[in-house]
């Protein structure tokens, strides 16, 4: 039987409650190693990441290292209850905590969407078929719906892996999943 998206959610926060922040840094260093070495993000010139908070993969190291390989970082940010922007990140931008204390760049909003060669996207939970459970708002799944040509990939921690995460007509499939070494 598949567990009802909330029940995952709720399954997943108590998993990741039993890591101390440090136990999850050091879990995402070979997830961050595999994604370095990525074909598509090696080929990337352009690539849309996210400012990871504490119970997510740490990208602040892969957001550096890709910046001093000369890439172009895009970052989300929330705008009101439902909808993301897109804004370049450099390390002179100016950011501010958004309204889930995410660090987001306060930077006129990035439209070239056709531009992005691929984005790394987290959430709560993932299966073998790329179906992605988020926090529960919506709104990577709105962003992601007006870019369906986007590579997605993403991004989480082997016990964030399920086998069956509830899918409906609105959740965005992911193109493949990051978990370390081992992609699913």
């Amino acid at each position: 039987m598949v567990m009802d998206k909330q029940t995952l959610r709720k399954q997943i926060r108590q998993l990741k409650r039993t890591f101390t922040p440090e136990q999850l840094r050091q879990m995402s260093t070979p997830i961050t190693a595999t994604l370095l070495e990525h074909p598509r993000i090696k080929a990337a010139n352009t690539i849309l990441l996210y400012a990871s908070l504490p119970d997510e993969v740490d990208t602040h190291c892969l957001i550096e290292q890709l910046l001093v390989q000369g890439k172009n970082i895009l970052l989300p940010v929330v705008v009101g209850d439902h909808d993301l922007k897109i804004c370049p990140y450099k390390p002179s931008s100016q950011v501010a905590q958004g309204p889930f204390g995410i660090m987001e760049p306060q930077a006129d909003a990035f439209t070239a969407f056709d531009e992005i060669d691929v984005a790394l996207i987290p959430g709560m939970a993932f299966d073998k078929q790329g179906n992605r459970l988020g926090r529960g708002k919506g709104y990577y799944d709105r962003f992601l719906s007006t870019v369906p040509h986007l590579y997605k990939i993403g991004v989480c921690f082997p016990f964030q892996q399920v086998t069956e995460v509830p899918a409906d007509e609105n959740d965005i499939r992911m193109d493949e999943v990051v978990v370390s070494t081992n992609n699913i």
